[in-house]
């Protein structure tokens, strides 16, 4: 048994279409691939040893490289290609109706239903869009009016943008509980996000104030009844958000990759056992939907480097896990998350062999090895991985 688990998601590392990726119109979709591709080849040393090259059916397989860890990829048997869905079913709970979204905005009944429960007089966009994009296309308006700006995108979600000089974080956030509140039955959507943001040098920029108001999960997940039994879970990032607290212990917002890598080298110090449960979203927000390649490739880079600590820092019964949500190919059309497969890559110092874990039916089988592990309730969905 592992004392301890460090499990990090890389939010958006997907590693190449799934076979349904035509119903999702992700056809060709490769994040890993073609971020590897446009490198030439990522220098990531630590994870190259730990397996993610020697993933067999992917664009990047070296056949050359001979890994230490447990490697493989999963699919994903959820209805959706987003966060929400991508975390719930990692602790075992599948979607099987996917949420809503909305191509042409939100209906006209919903967004009065919003301006009459906020006391809000107006608001503008209520469209499509990239986050970064519309901020500037209307931020000078929304400082002229006061009214915030409220975009979707292809993924089921309702995103309220303001500046923090106009409408203060904390009333931001209030609005936001508002529309979550709102927003039930048919109009169900998987988050509910603040995106504030604030002017730099004559241009709109969003601040690392987000916030994430998912719907509350099942009861019946890895998280809670990790928590019942009496572990510690520790969310660092976004994680709580996407949980809406459900299972989770200790909590702590972080600004950047980075900052997240740090904080959870942080909890290694501190907390002995149970489970550090870590999203580094700057994958998906500042690379993947903004189309950054080089970004993506550099914080991949910068994310194994902040590894190497990591695996500096493990000890004899700690085991550490390292798997996507879903994909955000950069290089890909549209600004919106891809149907992928996720790498998955497991390590434990008592490792005497490498372990080709294949291709997981699940995501599922990660939480359901971690509920073994530790010996609470089985889960729904998913096996065990034997990691011996």
């Amino acid at each position: 048994m592992f004392k301890r688990a460090i499990w990090i998601i890389l939010d958006s590392v997907g590693i190449g279409a799934m076979p349904d990726a035509e119903k999702f119109g992700d056809v060709g979709a490769d994040t890993l691939g073609h971020v590897n591709a446009h490198r030439g080849r990522l220098n990531v040393p630590n994870l190259e040893k730990l397996g993610l090259f020697s993933i067999e059916g992917t664009s990047i397989y070296d056949s050359s490289v001979k890994p230490i860890g447990a490697y493989g990829k999963s699919s994903e048997i959820s209805n959706g290609k987003d966060t929400t869905t991508g975390h719930w079913e990692m602790v075992g709970i599948e979607t099987k109706k996917a949420f809503p979204t909305y191509s042409d905005g939100f209906p006209d009944e919903v967004m009065q239903e919003f301006l009459k429960r906020t006391g809000l007089s107006g608001y503008l966009g209520n469209c499509v869009a990239s986050g970064t994009t519309i901020i500037n296309e209307l931020g000078d308006r929304h400082v002229r009016t006061g009214y915030p700006i409220i975009y979707t995108s292809a993924d089921s979600v309702f995103q309220i943008a303001a500046s923090e000089d106009v409408i203060p974080i904390q009333k931001l956030y209030e609005i936001c509980e508002i529309a979550r509140e709102m927003l039930r039955g048919e109009h169900e959507v998987a988050r509910v996000i603040a995106r504030p943001f604030i002017k730099e040098n004559g241009k709109y920029v969003r601040t690392s104030n987000r916030h994430d108001y998912s719907i509350e999960p099942s009861r019946k997940n890895l998280l809670s009844y990790m928590d019942n039994a009496g572990y510690r879970v520790t969310g660092v990032g976004k994680i709580s958000d996407i949980f809406c607290g459900v299972g989770i212990g200790d909590s702590v917002h972080t600004k950047s990759n980075i900052d997240g890598m740090e904080k959870t080298l942080d909890f290694m110090d501190t907390q002995h056992d149970g489970l550090i449960f870590t999203n580094l979203v700057e994958f998906d927000s500042t690379w993947g939907h903004r189309r950054d390649v080089e970004g993506y490739a550099g914080g991949l880079e910068a994310f194994d480097q902040e590894l190497g600590k990591v695996l500096a820092k493990m000890r004899d019964d700690d085991l550490l896990i390292i798997n996507a949500d879903h994909g955000c190919d950069p290089t890909f059309k549209g600004t919106d998350h891809t149907r992928e497969y996720i790498p998955v890559l497991m390590y434990h110092k008592g490792l005497k062999d490498s372990i080709n874990l294949g291709t997981l039916k699940t995501f599922a089988d990660i939480g359901a090895t971690l509920a073994d592990n530790f010996g609470v309730e089985k889960l729904d969905i998913g096996n065990p991985i034997n990691l011996k």
